[in-house]
């Protein structure tokens, strides 16, 4: 039996349902994580979707090395991690571009607009700028409607043209976390 993506509650944004759809219609099977408030939709249904392999992390930069595995058995895999993750992975990097495999990451952006945490404000200030140095194409989306055509564009980018792409979901789109 298909697994039925429920509606959202009402008021809740519909963006991360859709956007977990174009991953599932694009044939994207595993899924890894470290948990996360921003990517809490996309965890919550592949944990519940018996047709996906849903697999929680110690460490960001073993996201890398399942992306590897993913590809080596024929299947696809995306990384969703918050930014602050994206400084554990700076190392395995380097093995989607050495390997010549596909490597789709989608980032929960933190230290961006509106940040009150002055922890995460390197972060987010370094991420693009880290990541790109390492050869990962960032894609950034700041509004609702961005989201789908943004990661259908990071899909292609990943899967058909063997990139390492990393979809910046800023905070403008999920919301300022409050720090006091």
């Amino acid at each position: 039996m298909p697994f039925d993506i429920p509606t959202p509650a009402p008021g809740d944004p519909t963006w991360p349902y859709e956007l977990y759809k174009l991953l599932k219609d694009a044939g994207v099977t595993q899924f890894s994580y470290v948990p996360d408030a921003g990517h809490r939709v996309l965890i919550d249904l592949s944990l519940a979707d018996p047709d996906v392999h849903s697999i929680p992390l110690t460490s960001e930069e073993e996201g890398v090395a399942m992306a590897a595995g993913a590809h080596l058995g024929g299947q696809k895999h995306v990384l969703l991690m918050q930014s602050s993750g994206a400084g554990n992975c700076i190392n395995m990097l380097s093995l989607p571009r050495l390997g010549k495999f596909p490597f789709l990451t989608i980032l929960s952006m933190r230290g961006d607009f509106g940040e009150g945490n002055p922890w995460q404000m390197p972060m987010g200030k370094w991420v693009q700028p880290v990541l790109e140095s390492c050869d990962v194409m960032c894609l950034r989306v700041e509004r609702p409607d961005e989201v789908i055509p943004t990661v259908e564009a990071a899909l292609t980018m990943a899967f058909q043209s063997q990139e390492s792409v990393a979809v910046l979901l800023s905070q403008k789109l999920l919301g300022a976390k409050k720090f006091a």
